[in-house]
């Protein structure tokens, strides 16, 4: 398969208002942390994060209207600090700091550095095969049936998504969501580290369908023997019926994405996947 072309998607924002804001916001917040931020910027989905290490911590604001601000999003990485166990792989919080400027919220969050990159950087799907240990593969699996365990009301899927979108997106009539489970919600190339395993970002964690995050292996569909040795691992749960379910949903979801012209590469592969699994040809954006 040819290699798919490489979309940058973390990106900052094209408004030079909008990243001077940004960066007065976190320069702000260091100030109230007292450390010092440096480092290269790393900007998350349009704009809306922005984060540099700052000594032996990493320094992540985010930022929403104020009317807007709060809620699932908003608290999934204090929420998941006290309620995830140990077990599973994740930067410790050190502190947290909300404020409200000129109508803008802003939520920062001081965290552990971790020193090991990510497999990917500013995008979050593969565009070639990678190298992993069968040590890293064992460690996710693990951390994922440890976060399994976890009891929690916030819900990262919601049904009435997959009833609105499921036949505009793939052609079919929406899943039933039988089993589900807790996960990460976001488990893509970008929020995964290389050996040692560490698990990034987590503002949508909770209840989702058993299936949807081994689902998001979509995000390697054009690195074909890694998207392989995904459906290796996880096939207790993609061969079930309940894990093909939450899989479809993965993939629609994903497809709304693309179709907003974001990760164009992608969006044949993951149209032929959920082919592959409905026998329904996807429709044509």
């Amino acid at each position: 398969m040819e290699r798919a072309a490489r979309q940058v998607v973390f990106v900052a924002p094209s408004e030079r208002d909008e990243r001077d804001r940004m960066r007065r916001a976190h320069a702000a917040a260091a100030r109230q942390f007292r450390v010092s931020a440096s480092g290269p910027e790393v900007w998350g989905w349009q704009g809306r994060t922005l984060g540099r290490r700052a000594g032996g911590c990493w320094l992540r604001i985010v930022s929403a209207e104020a009317s807007k601000a709060g809620g699932r999003l908003w608290e999934g990485t204090a929420t998941a600090d006290t309620r995830v166990p140990r077990s599973v792989p994740r930067p410790r919080l050190r502190g947290l700091l909300d404020w409200t400027s000129a109508d803008v919220a802003y939520r920062a969050e001081l965290t552990e550095y971790v020193a090991v990159p990510p497999v990917t950087s500013g995008t979050p799907a593969l565009d070639q095969d990678t190298a992993l240990p069968d040590s890293w593969w064992a460690e996710l699996k693990s951390a994922l049936g440890a976060l399994a365990t976890v009891p929690t009301d916030r819900e990262s899927v919601r049904r009435n998504w997959v009833d609105r979108n499921f036949r505009r997106f793939l052609g079919v009539d929406p899943v039933r969501i039988g089993e589900t489970t807790t996960g990460h919600a976001d488990l893509h190339w970008a929020n995964v580290t290389r050996a040692p395993l560490v698990l990034l970002d987590w503002e949508n964690w909770g209840r989702l369908p058993i299936g949807y995050d081994p689902g998001l292996h979509a995000y390697s569909l054009a690195a074909p023997e890694t998207a392989a040795r995904i459906r290796r691992e996880f096939a207790h749960v993609l061969d079930t019926d309940a894990g093909r379910a939450g899989e479809l949903i993965a993939l629609a979801q994903l497809l709304q994405t693309c179709s907003r012209g974001v990760h164009p590469a992608l969006a044949l592969l993951i149209a032929r996947r959920a082919q592959e699994l409905t026998h329904t040809p996807v429709p044509t954006p």
